[in-house]
């Protein structure tokens, strides 16, 4: 990987570490947001959930206009304000003596997070030819869960302190960023095109609905975005219901590691070798591993148990991820790719509603039924993926407007 990175453009590099940097300053701070949460605005749990929950919904369908803003505009100087602005949200959460100023730096934070994820994606495409693509994406990815490994150790550090301190350092972190971009960055990257006609967001929007590959797979990803986008919530869920707290904590810590280690262990290697052809295939075998990671978990008796599973779980995760990536760059028209990465990023409204889905069924039926529920999202996912990508064959590859 460290060769691959330094062959690339220093552009590609600058955009690959903003996912790195951007990435620990959140995850410095999402461990301690329940318990920051208690302590300074006495919120329950069912009101943590809501805070934490309704944010990210709300960064990311507005992250759809922040697509539609990395078409129109300079990746440069988008990039640039919303990094402030990233900064700036972490700063007020430190200062936010009121709950509703506090919620809404979480959604600053979570917009702008979003709509850079959506810059660099579109900025890779731009800058890289579609062979390489793939393998930018696994680097992307790999950075990324190094962010959210890594992160979670320097706020306990900080937070031994003081437990408002993380959000201090995480506002650090998004301005040496913006320091570095504001000197560094690429002034040209996906400049606007002038000449280029202006098309109205809500047009864009309709045209968008139109094309059925990008609807169905928005869909595939978002109802499979129910099982893998914060397995760690609905598995605390479950395993508080069926276990005492201790063995709660340390299954699940051991869980957490084993996903970390495997994606920044495989990522590269095995990310690296998806691309166009033969998607249907990497996604019916990445949505396999899902499926059989879900059944073990039902099974599992022990740590060790549980681990095997998380691995097979986590094979899925590395394949699924840089595949939908891979699947939107191909269809995304070269003057569309922000708006289709926004689509895409709708997928984050199922990560939302997992834990609320796994709670009622918790509250209402036996707990090994959650896992029927979440094997059956996937089944569904996965039927909009392959309707998704098997249109290909008869639709053209880009569009244009």
């Amino acid at each position: 990987m460290l060769t691959t990175l330094k062959n690339y453009p220093a552009t590609v590099n600058l955009l690959l570490s903003a996912s790195l940097i951007l990435t620990l300053a959140r995850a410095i701070t999402l461990p301690y947001l329940v318990i920051y949460l208690s302590g300074s605005f006495s919120l329950s749990v069912a009101d943590i959930g809501l805070v934490i929950g309704s944010t990210l919904i709300i960064g990311s369908l507005l992250s759809l206009y922040g697509g539609f803003l990395v078409d129109r505009v300079s990746s440069y100087r988008l990039i640039l304000a919303l990094t402030a602005v990233f900064a700036l949200g972490f700063l007020g959460t430190f200062v936010a003596r009121d709950i509703w100023l506090f919620y809404g730096c979480l959604i600053l934070i979570n917009l702008a997070y979003a709509v850079i994820d959506i810059a660099v994606k579109s900025g890779f495409g731009s800058l890289l030819p579609v062979t390489e693509r793939g393998e930018v994406f696994s680097i992307k990815y790999t950075l990324t869960n190094i962010g959210y490994a890594v992160g979670p150790f320097l706020g306990a550090g900080m937070a031994k302190l003081d437990i408002s301190l993380p959000f201090l350092l995480s506002a650090g972190l998004g301005a040496g960023f913006f320091f570095i971009y504001f000197v560094w960055g690429d002034r040209g990257l996906n400049a606007a095109d002038e000449t280029r006609k202006t098309v109205p967001f809500l047009a864009v929007g309709k045209l968008l609905l139109q094309d059925y590959r990008l609807v169905c797979f928005t869909l595939g990803g978002l109802l499979s975005a129910v099982v893998f986008g914060q397995f760690t919530a609905y598995l605390s869920q479950y395993l508080v219901v069926t276990t005492t707290p201790e063995s709660t904590y340390q299954i699940i810590s051991t869980v957490v590691a084993t996903n970390a280690l495997m994606v920044i262990g495989l990522q590269y290697s095995i990310g690296r070798k998806i691309s166009h052809k033969h998607l249907n295939l990497w996604l019916a075998a990445g949505l396999s591993m899902f499926m059989l990671g879900l059944a073990g978990f039902a099974l599992s008796t022990s740590i060790l148990l549980w681990v095997i599973s998380m691995a097979i779980f986590t094979l899925g995760e590395i394949i699924v991820f840089p595949a939908e990536y891979m699947f939107i760059d191909k269809i995304a028209p070269d003057n569309l790719r922000g708006m289709y990465y926004g689509a895409q990023n709708l997928a984050n409204l199922g990560a939302a509603l997992g834990p609320v889905l796994c709670g009622v069924v918790l509250a209402t039926q036996r707990p090994h039924y959650i896992f029927y529920m979440l094997v059956l999202f996937i089944v569904a996912g996965g039927l909009f993926y392959f309707l998704g990508a098997s249109s290909l064959r008869a639709e053209p590859d880009k569009d244009s407007v």
